[in-house]
């Protein structure tokens, strides 16, 4: 998901036609969260993975990292019916892990409290298609401007932006995002998409605000867009394009619109963890070089986000 950060720099490339793309093969379907899920996708001992000793020595004790993610954000990570965490951030851990020699465990957590599970230690990662922002770097919050906390380091994995999508055949005359004026927007709370709805009401004429309903799950607000309670939702391209291609059997919703705000995910890590971060690095990089990363993407239908390296806190 978006970070919950307002970005400070915009595009508005389109990649709208990698909508007919977005589907995964075969009949996936989105399921309520459980309190925890494990990816077991490493079977590899710190012993035989070739970066196993770039981790720290505690990790790799443990033989796991422990990752914080809002579990119900297909394509990014959700469960399929019989109740696995699939999805793109999922099968990259578990390349990673093959590298590292560990298990990346998913834990569940509404995405606006995956940070605070990372200052707690609740978690070791925070992996959950999360915007790399410059506020999120630097532990500010965007709707204050103040300082909360010491922020996280990102480790950049994938670029993605932001759409806006409606009930099919009823888009309600929006285009962009200046068209929600005097509408209701559904989305989720603490992303990108809720502080640009906010952003743009203020810049609306009085008495034709755009009124704005966070969700603390993506799926909620797709529940309530196609009961009729509201006029539009949005959320990251890949997301929006994902329930486009499946809700409903495709009949459900209509992408409108451009993609905005393109920006980097990030894989979130303590500020203090910098041999952690640094071993995600190359373990991405690791992925990236061999195939894995670039096979991945094309199982999910999302090369248009592929990136070329690992980068550090590339967001703005």
């Amino acid at each position: 998901m978006t970070a919950s950060s307002t970005r400070r720099t915009t595009a508005a490339h389109s990649r709208l036609a990698a909508v007919g793309a977005i589907a995964v093969a075969g009949a996936l379907m989105l399921t309520g969260c459980g309190d925890q899920t494990k990816d077991t996708g490493s079977s590899d001992t710190a012993a035989s993975a070739p970066l196993a000793d770039k981790l720290p020595q505690a990790i790799r004790d443990k033989g796991v990292i422990k990752v914080g993610s809002d579990i119900a954000y297909a394509p990014v990570e959700f469960k399929d019916s019989s109740g696995k965490v699939v999805g793109i951030d999922p099968d990259l851990a578990a390349a990673m892990g093959k590298q590292l020699g560990v298990d990346f465990q998913f834990e569940n957590g509404t995405f606006d409290t995956l940070i605070t599970g990372l200052r707690s230690k609740r978690y070791d990662i925070a992996m959950s298609a999360m915007t790399d922002t410059k506020d999120r770097q630097e532990g500010i919050d965007s709707d204050t401007g103040k300082k909360v906390g010491e922020g996280v380091d990102f480790v950049d994995y994938f670029t993605a932006g932001v759409s806006i999508y409606t009930k099919k055949g009823d888009d309600q005359g929006i285009k962009t995002w200046s068209d929600l004026c005097g509408k209701k927007i559904v989305l989720q709370r603490g992303t990108v998409s809720e502080d640009l709805a906010k952003a743009e009401s203020k810049k609306c004429p009085s008495g034709k605000k755009i009124a704005v309903e966070p969700f603390d799950n993506d799926q909620q607000a797709q529940t309530r867009l196609r009961a009729g309670g509201a006029d539009a939702g949005s959320s990251d391209f890949p997301v929006a394009a994902y329930a486009v291609k499946t809700s409903g059997g495709g009949k459900d919703f209509q992408l409108v619109g451009e993609q905005v705000e393109a920006a980097p995910y990030g894989i979130a890590v303590a500020k203090n963890q910098t041999q952690l971060r640094d071993a995600l690095k190359a373990a991405l990089d690791a992925v990236i070089k061999n195939g894995e990363y670039e096979k991945i993407m094309k199982k999910w239908n999302v090369t248009d986000g592929s990136v070329q390296e690992a980068t550090i806190n590339g967001g703005k």
